[in-house]
C-alpha cells in the first residue's frame, strides 16, 4: 500500500465485516450517486485508494496531461480506511469506478464476490507486454485477470552509513549469519544497539514486522515453502515459519540490539515506522530494515542517499546455497475496476501502460516493475537499483506475503501477532494466534 511513501494505514476487512451493514447505507465518496460512477458523467472517472498527501498530488500530476488530451476528468480520493471502506462501498452499491488496491488478497476477495469487472482487452495486452508472469498473477483470480500492477517497491534493504562503516572497518555481510555477526560486532565496539526499528502505522501497526519475517522465510526456505505458506498449505505453526521467527528474534527480541534512538524493545510497537530515518541520519542508530521507498524518509530527515552520501543500503543477505542469490520480496498496488464504461476502460489502459509508469516515476519517489520503464527516470540511485532488480531476469521476486493472504490474516492476525511477539508473547502462542485467523473455507 502507498500512503506517505508506502506507510500502510489500514483497517482489516475482518473489522469491516462487523461494521459493514451499519455503514453501507450512509457511506459517501466516489460513485456515491449509484455505484461504478454511473451518476458522475461519461467523462468523469472516480478513483479511490490509499495514496495520500504529497504522493496523491504527484499521482494526480502524473495523469494531468493525459486527462486534458483525452477529455477525461479523473477524480481521485484517498482514505486511511480504504481497506474497510472499499468493501462497504462495494456491498452498498457506491463503489468507485476504479480502486487502487495495496493488497492483491483484498482484490481477490472482491473479485470472488463478483464485485469487480474482468480486465478489458487493452489492459490484458498491456499486462502481457509490460509485466512479468509473476506480476500478472497478482492481479489474476481463478484464471481471470482482474487487475493490472501500478507502482512497486523492493523490500529487504538494510540502510546504513557508508562513512561510519568505513571509519570502523565494518564490511557488508554476504550471509544472514554474517549480518548477525555484524550486529554483535557493532554493539560490542560501540556499546549501543545497532538497530532502530518501528512498527507503528496507526491502524496498520505491525506491518513492518511482517516484512522481516517474509524476507527470512523466502531467503531461508525458498520459493516453494513461501508460496505454500501464502496459500496456507503449510501453516504459521510449521517449523519453517517458526525458524524464520527464531532468526528474526535474534535481532528484534534482543535488548542489546534494539531500539537505538528510542529506548528498548518495548518501544518497537509505539515507534512510527518512518521515524527511524532521523536517528539513522544523525548516526544514533547504525542499521535499519525497510523497503526502497525509505529513501524519501531519509531525504526528509536531511540525509542524502548515495553510495558516497549520508546513507546507502544493501539487500538483506541470504542463507547461502540456492536461496542466497537475487531473491527479494516486494510490494505494490493492483488497479481493479467496478465499472467497464468507455472512459474507465481508457483510464485503466493508461495506468497499465509504460507511458504512465514513466510519467509517474519521473516525478520522483516511486518505482514500477513495468518493463517499459526507463530506470533513468528514477529520482535516486537506490530507486534505479531497485528498478534494475525488478527488471532483471535473474531476480526471484515474491510479493509481500501478508498482502497476498486473506485480509483477516494478512492485515489482521499477522499484524497483531507481530505486535504481541515483540512485546513478549511466546512465539508458539503467537503463531497459533496468527494461524487462527485463516478463513475456514
Amino acid at each position: 500500500m502507498n500512503t506517505q511513501r508506502r506507510g500502510r494505514l489500514l483497517i482489516s476487512v475482518a473489522a469491516a465485516g462487523v461494521a459493514g451493514i451499519a455503514l453501507a447505507g450512509c457511506t459517501g465518496g466516489p460513485g456515491s450517486g449509484g455505484g461504478g460512477g454511473d451518476q458522475t458523467g461519461d467523462n468523469v472517472v472516480t478513483v479511490y485508494g490509499t495514496i495520500a498527501d504529497t504522493e496523491a498530488e504527484l499521482l494526480e500530476e502524473s495523469w494531468a496531461d493525459w486527462e486534458e488530451e483525452n477529455d477525461i476528468d479523473i477524480q481521485y480520493e484517498s482514505s486511511k480506511e480504504f481497506e474497510a471502506q472499499i468493501a462497504v462501498r462495494a456491498q452498498g452499491g457506491t463503489a468507485p469506478d476504479i480502486a487502487i488496491f495495496p493488497q492483491p488478497g483484498l482484490l481477490a476477495d472482491l473479485a470472488k464476490r463478483d464485485f469487480l469487472k474482468p480486465a478489458p482487452a487493452g489492459v490484458q495486452k498491456n499486462v502481457e507486454d509490460n509485466w512479468s508472469e509473476d506480476w500478472a498473477k497478482y492481479g489474476t483470480v481463478d484464471g481471470t485477470l482482474y487487475g493490472a500492477p501500478l507502482m512497486a517497491s523492493v523490500k529487504g534493504w538494510i540502510w546504513y552509513s557508508p562513512a561510519t562503516f568505513e571509519e570502523h572497518g565494518w564490511e557488508i555481510p554476504t550471509t544472514w549469519d554474517g549480518l548477525l555477526d555484524l550486529t554483535t560486532q557493532i554493539q560490542s565496539e560501540t556499546g549501543n544497539p545497532p538497530w532502530c526499528v518501528g512498527f507503528g502505522s496507526d491502524a496498520a501497526t505491525g506491518w513492518p514486522g511482517t516484512d522481516w519475517i517474509e524476507d527470512v522465510v523466502l531467503r531461508q526456505s525458498g520459493t516453494e515453502v513461501y508460496d505454500q505458506w501464502v496459500a496456507n498449505e503449510i501453516p504459521f505453526t510449521d517449523p519453517a515459519i517458526r525458524s524464520a521467527f527464531d532468526e528474526v528474534g535474534k535481532i528484534l527480541l534482543d535488548p542489546r540490539f534494539v531500539n537505538a534512538g528510542f529506548g528498548g524493545t518495548d518501544t518497537i510497537v509505539t515507534t512510527p515506522f518512518g521515524d527511524a530515518a532521523t536517528p539513522l541520519v544523525s548516526k544514533e542508530c547504525t542499521l535499519h530494515h525497510q523497503a526502497s521507498f525509505f529513501d524519501g524518509f531519509i531525504t526528509d530527515a536531511g540525509g542524502t542517499v548515495a553510495e558516497d552520501g549520508d546513507i546507502w543500503a544493501f539487500l538483506m543477505p541470504g542463507f547461502g546455497g540456492e536461496n542466497g542469490g537475487d531473491v527479494v520480496t516486494g510490494g505494490g498496488e493492483i488497479v481493479g475496476a467496478f465499472s467497464d464504461d468507455e472512459a474507465t476502460v481508457k483510464v485503466l489502459e493508461y495506468l497499465s501502460s509504460a507511458d504512465w509508469a514513466n510519467s509517474r516515476v519521473s516525478l520522483g519517489g516511486v518505482i514500477s516493475a513495468n518493463k517499459g520503464l526507463d530506470p533513468a527516470n528514477a529520482s535516486s540511485n537506490i530507486l534505479k537499483e531497485a528498478i534494475g532488480i525488478l527488471q532483471s531476469d535473474d531476480t526471484t521476486f515474491r510479493f509481500d506475503a501478508s498482502d497476498l493472504m486473506p485480509s483477516a490474516v494478512g492485515a489482521g492476525t499477522f499484524w497483531q501477532g507481530m505486535r504481541d511477539w515483540v512485546n513478549g508473547t511466546p512465539t508458539e502462542t503467537v503463531l497459533e494466534q496468527i494461524e487462527s485467523g485463516w478463513p475456514s473455507s
